[in-house]
């Protein structure tokens, strides 16, 4: 059974789709065994005690630093002896002592169809705002490794989801998190815990 920490800043609805997953028996080798959030009053926490699941707050401000931050994250992870972490709208960029403690362990869902409209600055609304004005047909979701490079690492599942005519960024957010993300991130979890991903030359392999 793989120990599942989930990384969280917000209100944690994409935390909410892994515990339901993990409810319904779809993630059978792994366990959501910790929340850890970036903020002392972010949803998601009271979403992880409601289920039963440890908590633990590791506030950024708190740090000299991004490297103590990172530090610190490392150590707690650790402590948890994670498997696996998932960022589930986790808002704070880690340093390469993260990646480097737990490589090809590390993932993260990113609200577009990678290398579309991600790196530096593209998270949040401003994902959906960029996709609207460039006037694309198609975006969607994409579930990848974490690496020192922002939403660079190897890509396991993406899930395309359309765009309509009449969408606002908040409209559309919400399509991609319903018919991409809350379906992607789950399904890599339990590919993650099932031993069937294997990553050759910067690449993911699904072994289904």
């Amino acid at each position: 059974m793989k120990n599942i920490v989930v990384l969280v800043s917000g209100g944690g609805t994409n935390l909410q789709a892994l515990l339901d997953a993990e409810h319904r028996g779809e993630i059978p080798n792994g366990k959501i065994t910790c929340v850890i959030s970036s903020k002392a009053d972010a949803y998601a926490l009271t979403r992880a005690q409601e289920n039963g699941v440890k908590t633990r707050v590791l506030v950024r401000k708190d740090y000299p630093d991004i490297a103590a931050y990172s530090a610190a994250m490392v150590k707690a992870l650790r402590e948890e002896q994670a498997d696996l972490i998932i960022y589930a709208g986790f808002m704070t960029i880690l340093d390469e002592q993260v990646v480097n403690a737990f490589p090809y362990q590390m993932m993260n869902v990113h609200p577009a169809l990678i290398p579309s409209f991600c790196g530096k600055g593209y998270y949040g609304l401003r994902v959906h705002e960029e996709v609207l004005k460039r006037g694309v047909k198609v975006t969607g979701a994409t579930v990848h490794f974490v690496t020192a490079e922002c939403d660079g690492g190897p890509i396991i599942l993406q899930k395309a989801v359309e765009v309509r005519e009449g969408d606002t960024p908040e409209i559309l957010q919400r399509r991609v998190m319903e018919e991409a993300e809350w379906k992607l991130l789950p399904k890599a979890a339990q590919l993650f815990c099932d031993g069937k991903i294997s990553v050759v030359n910067e690449r993911t392999i699904l072994h289904e």
